[in-house]
Order: C-alpha cells, then structure tokens, then sequence
C-alpha cells in the first residue's frame, strides 16, 4: 500500500519499523521473565526495565500503535512471575511501608492495564 497519509505512522515502513519496536518490547519482557529470576529483583536492571516495558507496550495500545500483543494469559503469567519476585525481595531494601504500598499498586495495575489492551485487542 505504500503512503496513506502524511502522519508519521501512515506508511508500511513506519508500521514495519512500529512492529518491531513492539516485538522487541515483547522479547524483552519475555526474556527476562523465562531468565535468571535475580535479575528481575527491584533492585536489578529487569526489575525496572520490565514494567517500564510493560507500560509502554499500554501507552501504545492506547495510542493505537500495537497489533499482536501476547495473549492476556501470557500477561497475566508475567505479572505472576513478576510481583512473586517483587514481594519476596523488596523488604531487603527497607522501603518505607507507604512507598511498598504505592509501588505495589502501580506495578499491578501497569501488567492490568496491559492485560485489558490485549484483552480489546483479542476481541477485535
């Protein structure tokens, strides 16, 4: 199809180069899920980079930039993998109750809000 528009998204190469971002996003998340489970304690780089990942996997569904997100089972399995891991390792960094609570909130609602958007996009 080639050009369809002036936008920077409506072209087959811009989709092409779109869906690879978002299938590196993926590979990522999936790599450091099925990998070595210290790297994904809070304090390790996977640890942050997931739900960064993760979040930005949403901010573009939202945007309606991504097609052929993981199943929501698959995401909801790495939510499981991850906030297990979370919740045994970050009392080791003294965290003040109500930023453990703060903190625990936002990581699940970033792999619920990810959940729902593969949810919508299963159903279309």
């Amino acid at each position: 199809m080639g050009t369809w528009g002036s936008g920077n998204f409506e072209s087959d190469t811009a989709l092409d180069h779109l869906s690879l971002v978002t299938d590196r996003l993926v590979t990522d998340i999936t790599d450091a899920m099925t990998g070595d489970p210290v790297a994904l304690e809070p304090d390790e780089y996977w640890g942050v980079a997931v739900p960064c990942n993760v979040e930005l996997l949403h901010t573009l569904a939202q945007a309606g930039r991504t097609t052929g997100l993981p199943a929501p089972e698959t995401i909801e399995s790495w939510k499981q993998t991850f906030m297990t891991i979370w919740e045994r390792t970050i009392d080791e960094l003294e965290p003040s109750p109500a930023h453990k609570e703060e903190r625990r909130s936002v990581l699940v609602r970033t792999f619920d809000d990810l959940t729902e958007d593969a949810r919508r996009e299963a159903a279309h």
